[in-house]
């Protein structure tokens, strides 16, 4: 099982990546994304609750033998990644601001996402993308709702 978790935490082995893992797992969520997840939000939001709670799991067991948020662990990033798409057409536009907007407020944090980091366990590795990705995805139906 330790192999499994470890396996699922680093989205099958991407967040070993050398060069910015969390990155690298959020470019396998667009990938996944685009190519196979459904864009409706009834079937992405059901991948996204299974996603999150294999990820907590799989986060809490890989934190034994990486640390706490080690960077290895970048199942987080696919979650954030794919809550910013809710109820959003598959466009280019979405996907590349989408995934901007994504990176910017994983890495910047900003209040409350720097708070749920520190949660225990897997949930903190998990929550604070989650609402990285809630910040993401208001954002860019905001940037909708101009256009």
């Amino acid at each position: 099982m330790k192999k499994l978790a470890i396996i699922l935490a680093t989205t099958f082995g991407s967040g070993f990546s050398p060069f910015a893992p969390g990155t690298v797992g959020a470019l396998v969520a667009v990938i996944f994304y685009y190519f196979l997840i459904p864009a409706e939000p009834i079937p992405l939001s059901i991948i996204i609750v299974c996603l999150t709670t294999v990820g907590i799991w799989a986060a809490t067991e890989t934190e034994q033998q990486y640390g706490h948020d080690a960077s290895v662990i970048n199942i987080d990033e696919v979650v954030g990644m794919l809550i910013t798409f809710i109820a959003l057409e598959k466009t280019f536009f979405n996907i590349i601001v989408g995934f901007i907007l994504f990176r910017f407020f994983d890495i910047v944090k900003p209040w409350p996402v720097s708070r749920a980091q520190l949660l225990p366990r897997g949930w903190g590795v998990m929550i604070d993308d989650v609402a990285a990705g809630v910040y993401s995805l208001l954002i860019l139906h905001g940037i909708q709702l101009i256009q």
